[in-house]
């Protein structure tokens, strides 16, 4: 290397010290001051709304269906809009944020939110409603990536766990709260009420996160030659192509699936081409060399996919062996957003306490011990055998994800902080993705049934029993992972 790159490069390095110093400094010198709290009041709001942007839409597809006279087939697009471009963009978005400021960025993502939210409501035709709710999916996927990316610059790092975990709560809030209101309000006011509903409280998101987020402290212009569009392009692609080949065909997979499946597979080699070679790329090659990062996104997408098992699994079990109503199957799952939602807070603060990497292997390892007890309880314990069993799970996914995201945003680089984000989000949404084709597949093998709607009490209950089994490795496999990287990052540590 060239005298000049090593004095360019030392330059960066001061610079990027300088950084990070003022930064710990400003937050440690404020904490828990009106300022800090209203800041996260915003941030809270920020991902409340894109959490409660999926789940309330729904509970809607039926009476959408009817109202627009469309099949299954077209009115889940109303969900797929929202999803595709929430994982297509985010890591692109948080990007976007490190070089032309988080804060314009993230306003933006809230103004664009809320005003797709009213396009929604107002949507005279079904396709209007597509196109709205992906509009809206883009700015929920802004909030998304740079909510988790302020918090290094609102609090001190010793709260950067309760930061998380409280962003976490207001995550399962939104996610537990979609049936119930998206419910009440299509029996009153109507399906339009589901999408209006988010205006006033965008409103409130954007006032507060105006006042009370710290200002860009850099000129938006100097570095917006160097976002990656080619990039960005194929790795939007490739995500659409892979999350297309997961979703469509109502748990088929067909010719058209494995096409998308290939074309993913060739977008994703290309990606890695075109990143090696771009002078500014969008996710540069040397992160996947990081072990402590490339396992949190490794476990993250593997916990995802386990825990889209209890959504997936759980309803046929609750309806068909044990008996229960749609409206007592809907309070069940619902216990599980409801335990996340207390977790989220304390599990922040244990991880400022007792460490971050220590909290992420204790939510593996209840995580796993809730999917064995899961893959052998009778059927004869009734609805207690399964929502204590799911509650660990649950409990065990709130410390892992509030822990695991903490581990990872503490000490990434403020420059670098929009993109690491928007890969743990996308690692997550992966695993959802994935889960829900794959975890399904294996409940549907597993029940030796060509329709577990319709399948017999006993053959359910062996599928789903089958299913946790499964899960359980796959926690196993992610508890290996951590439990790796903790070693190695120890041996490198010590070297």
């Amino acid at each position: 290397m060239s005298p000049h790159s090593d004095s360019g490069h030392g330059r960066h390095s001061t610079d990027h010290i300088r950084s990070v110093r003022k930064e710990e400094a400003a937050a440690a010198s404020t904490p828990g001051t009106p300022a800090v709290r209203w800041a996260l009041a915003g941030l809270s709001l920020s991902m409340l709304l894109s959490s409660l942007g999926t789940s309330i839409a729904n509970v809607g597809l039926p009476a959408l269906a009817q109202v627009f006279t469309a099949s299954f087939q077209q009115v889940q697009w109303i969900v797929l809009a929202y999803l595709l471009a929430i994982t297509t963009l985010i890591v692109s978005v948080g990007r976007l944020g490190d070089i032309v400021g988080r804060r314009r960025l993230l306003l933006a993502g809230i103004s664009l939110f809320t005003a797709a939210s009213v396009l929604c409501g107002l949507a005279p035709t079904l396709w209007w409603l597509i196109v709205a709710r992906a509009v809206q999916g883009l700015g929920a996927a802004v909030m998304m990536a740079l909510t988790m990316a302020f918090v290094g610059e609102t609090v001190p790092k010793a709260r950067t766990g309760s930061a998380m975990g409280l962003l976490g709560t207001m995550s399962a809030i939104g996610t537990a709260l979609g049936p119930s209101l998206g419910g009440a309000l299509i029996s009153g006011p109507g399906w339009r009420a589901i999408f209006l509903v988010n205006a006033p409280l965008g409103i409130l998101t954007l006032l507060l996160a105006h006042r009370h987020l710290p200002v860009d402290g850099r000129d938006p212009k100097k570095d917006r030659a160097g976002f990656d569009h080619l990039g960005t392009l194929l790795l939007a692609l490739t995500l659409a192509a892979y999350a297309l080949a997961m979703t469509l065909g109502r748990g088929g997979f067909g010719p058209l699936n494995t096409a998308l499946l290939l074309a993913a597979a060739l977008g994703a080699g290309l990606f890695v081409r075109v990143e090696a070679r771009a002078a500014s790329p969008l996710i540069r090659p040397a992160v996947f060399r990081e072990p402590a990062l490339s396992a949190s996104l490794a476990t993250s997408t593997l916990v995802s996919t386990v825990m889209m098992a209890t959504l997936v699994v759980g309803p046929f079990y609750l309806s068909r062996t044990l008996g229960l109503g749609e409206a007592m199957v809907g309070l069940v799952l619902s216990a599980g957003p409801l335990v996340a939602a207390l977790t989220g807070v304390p599990a922040g603060r244990i991880a400022d306490r007792f460490g971050a990497v220590r909290m992420t292997l204790a939510g593996l390892t209840a995580m796993t011990a809730g999917c064995l007890l899961l893959s052998v309880i009778p059927a004869t314990l009734g609805v207690l055998g399964y929502v204590a069993p799911l509650a660990v799970v649950t409990a065990g996914y709130a410390v892992f994800q509030t822990a695991n995201n903490t581990a990872v945003m503490a000490d990434v680089r403020p420059d670098r902080r929009g993109v690491v984000s928007g890969m743990l989000n996308l690692s997550r949404n992966l695993g959802l993705i994935t889960g829900a084709s794959v975890m399904g597949a294996v409940f549907a093998l597993a029940s030796a049934t060509t329709d577990v709607a319709t399948g017999r009490p006993e053959a359910v209950a062996t599928g789903m029993r089958i299913t946790f089994a499964v899960a359980a490795a796959l926690i196993v496999a992610a508890l290996a992972i951590a439990a790796g990287s903790r070693a190695l990052t120890r041996r490198d540590a010590g070297e």
